[in-house]
């Protein structure tokens, strides 16, 4: 794979999709959180009748685990949304932030916030 270096052109659109993202993100992660917010109050609020309980609550609980799942997988793209934002600023954006070497372009175009190359990648998999 070609390991050359991004062109400012290039990096500029990778900064407008990056921040574009971001703002989607943040839009989907309101929605969530708003959205949990009112579950939590109408199940203190006790809108659920006796012969229901049992079967809404278990559904309650799994909907609320998938609302968690969905906003902490938000949560960890914003947050690498904003490291790659931040390599932009400091002009290490596209080196791998493990062997210092330009990340693939390919890789970076379709993972604008990706940290790693693809060996270095593939390396930190293999260890989980």
């Amino acid at each position: 794979m070609a390991q050359t270096k991004l062109t400012a052109a290039e990096i500029k659109d990778l900064r407008a999709r990056l921040t574009e993202e971001r703002g989607h993100l943040e839009s989907q992660l309101t929605s969530i959180v708003e959205g949990s917010f009112a579950a939590t109050q109408s199940d203190m609020a006790g809108d659920v009748g006796l012969d229901d309980e049992s079967a809404d609550a278990g559904t309650a609980t799994f909907e609320r685990e998938k609302d968690l799942s969905i906003e902490n997988n938000v949560r960890d793209l914003l947050r690498k949304i904003d490291g790659a934002l931040r390599r932009m600023d400091a002009k290490s954006y596209g080196l791998c932030e493990r062997c210092g070497k330009p990340i693939e372009k390919a890789r970076i175009k379709a993972l604008p916030y990706a940290e790693l190359c693809i060996k270095d990648a593939q390396a930190a998999q293999s260890r989980r």
